[in-house]
């Protein structure tokens, strides 16, 4: 039975602060600890779609690491929810049996993929059960929950109710078969009536667009900010946010009506906020666990749960906000969107054993899409790892493998090509990390990445344009050098110390996409693993390397990017 019971009731169940926020307290005197960068990704499930979230927040991570800040990555699973007991259901399954699967699973992933995640959550935890709890106490403190009546149309597969306006007849091709469907998702939605509790989410409607208004840099890219301003504007409605437990028993009780389950949304979104120790904050560290999130990275289809509901449950609490919430366009199959259901998806374990983790990452990050769709096939992994070959691959071969020059010397000497060519070389490797952290910083790592692979070309043609294996020592079939052809130092040198120094920097500069291959390149230049960091990509910034770590190899033995086995 739903009741409306003052917070003082709940005291014996889960403990609640009164009050204002720490987080939300105005402070003479700064944090005691700097905050870290807060990079998360959304709680789900395993698909080729949800690889491409995940490389993207570890790639903003581990930049931020290169930095020399402190970053932190959380990831995990959503294992509440009508959708996760309908699956355990059909499968046979105990519910949380099924959910240490697919946990398993997903956690395998994320190792394949190298994905360096910090927090791995599980919504079935207790500490996220106690923030949850905690969080809907807080709001009920407030006012802003209520009991009513809600009649609507539900996905379970969305978990969430779509309005009348937004449902439509659809037609499943391969049965016939006729049903309700969300425009916005495709899903089947069916017909649901219930009491429950809502949240007063149209009470918020000027404070959200105030804030979008202060921030319109929020949401990204610009046209999806636009898109959630303008379903603000044009109202909001109160949202439901629990479910009764006869029809939702897996999932968190609301506090102290157990014939009540929390919407898995809120549920859900707590997540970021469990990991950063809420509702825990010591006075003076209330940002040392990172919140708020520097970056939510998310899909176009959960803009409205993240960009609309998420604030407004902070705002009413007087939490402070995300600082941005990036949101990518999706993956398609054959320019048809992707579905488990229907068989039309990517195994993402497949693709990894195949074609490696830093192939893939680089492919994701390459031709992913932020505004719109991008269409995934294995010729175009084929293709984009080719021009890696031709590339940097070419590059570092021909530099480090060169018999006519000696790195090592040439680092030491420390000039750099004085010629116009040269020199036009150094003004574009002076300025690449600059670019590269601009790039970032507006959350584009596919500009960042060709900008560094600009530069990559630029070096190759520079090096084929200044020759300087004509300049080098000339050696006869057993490679002894023929004293008749003198080596030219002065002018050979500068040029492969340019070309040394292109690698070192776009090297250091692309660990965070493809941290295996950049660490086997820094390995081959000799460069110290303290010595990899972007203060250290500056021309001339490290006059220490020039001795391979590593056994450079000869032939296709020992190259950065080796032939496929299969180019099928």
């Amino acid at each position: 039975m739903l009741v409306q019971r003052s917070s003082s009731q709940h005291l014996g169940r889960c403990r609640i602060y009164r009050g204002r926020s720490p987080w939300s307290r105005q402070f003479t005197t700064p944090d005691l600890v700097e905050k870290p960068y807060y990079v998360t990704s959304p709680i789900f499930y395993v698909n080729a779609g949800h690889l491409y979230t995940l490389v993207l927040t570890d790639v903003f991570k581990r930049f931020h690491v290169l930095k020399g800040r402190k970053a932190i990555l959380c990831t995990g699973t959503d294992e509440h929810g009508m959708k996760i007991q309908q699956a355990a259901q059909k499968a046979g399954q105990d519910i949380r049996a099924f959910c240490d699967e697919n946990y398993r699973s997903f956690e395998l992933l994320v190792k394949r993929a190298d994905i360096r995640y910090d927090h791995f959550i599980r919504t079935s935890e207790p500490d996220h059960r106690f923030a949850v709890q905690h969080f809907w106490l807080m709001l009920q403190e407030r006012g802003y929950i209520y009991t009513s009546k809600h009649e609507g149309w539900y996905s379970v597969s969305d978990e969430t109710f779509y309005p009348s306006s937004g449902i439509h007849l659809a037609l499943d091709p391969s049965t016939g078969r006729k049903f309700m469907a969300s425009q916005e998702t495709g899903k089947e939605v069916e017909w649901t009536a219930e009491v429950n509790y809502h949240f007063r989410l149209s009470s918020l409607r000027d404070r959200l667009l105030q804030f979008y208004a202060d921030h319109p840099d929020f949401v990204q890219p610009s046209t999806r900010m636009q898109d959630v301003v303008q379903h603000v504007t044009a109202g909001l409605s109160d949202l439901s946010i629990s479910r009764p437990k006869e029809r939702l028993s897996w999932g968190i009780p609301v506090p102290d009506d157990p014939s009540q389950t929390i919407y898995v949304w809120l549920d859900a979104l707590i997540n970021y906020l469990t990991k950063a120790n809420y509702p825990f904050q010591i006075p003076g560290r209330e940002h040392a666990a990172g919140w708020p999130a520097d970056v939510h990275v998310i899909g176009k289809d959960i803009v409205r749960f993240h960009c609309i509901y998420w604030p407004a449950f902070l705002l009413a609490l007087d939490l402070p906000l995300p600082n941005q919430i990036m949101t990518h366009a999706h993956w398609t199959l054959g320019h048809e969107k992707m579905s488990k259901s229907t068989g039309n998806a990517v195994n993402p374990f497949f693709a990894l054993d195949r074609f490696g983790s830093d192939t893939m990452r680089f492919y994701l990050i390459r031709d992913g899409g932020m505004k719109d769709d991008r269409d995934y096939d294995n010729s175009y992994i084929i293709d984009r790892y080719k021009t890696l070959q031709g590339s940097l691959g070419n590059l570092v071969t021909r530099v480090i493998r060169g018999k006519g020059w000696n790195v090592r010397r040439a680092v030491e000497q420390g000039r750099f090509d004085q010629s116009p060519g040269g020199e036009q070389h150094l003004k574009i490797l002076k300025n690449l990390p600059m670019v590269v952290d601009a790039s970032m910083a507006q959350l584009q790592p596919g500009s960042a990445l060709g900008d560094i692979l600009e530069v990559v070309n630029q070096t190759n043609q520079y090096m084929q344009h200044a020759s300087p294996w004509s300049l080098g020592a000339r050696t006869d079939e057993h490679g002894r050098p023929k004293a008749s052809m003198p080596l030219d130092l002065g002018r050979l040198d500068p040029i492969i110390f340019a070309c040394a120094e292109s690698i070192r920097i776009c090297a250091i500069l692309l660990q965070p996409v493809m941290p295996g291959r950049m660490k086997h390149v820094l390995d081959l230049l000799g460069v110290s693993e303290g010595r990899r960091m972007i203060r250290d990509a500056t021309v001339g910034g490290d006059r220490e390397y020039g001795i391979p770590m590593v056994d450079v190899g000869e032939g296709r033995r020992g190259v950065v990017f080796p032939p496929l086995t299969s180019e099928f």
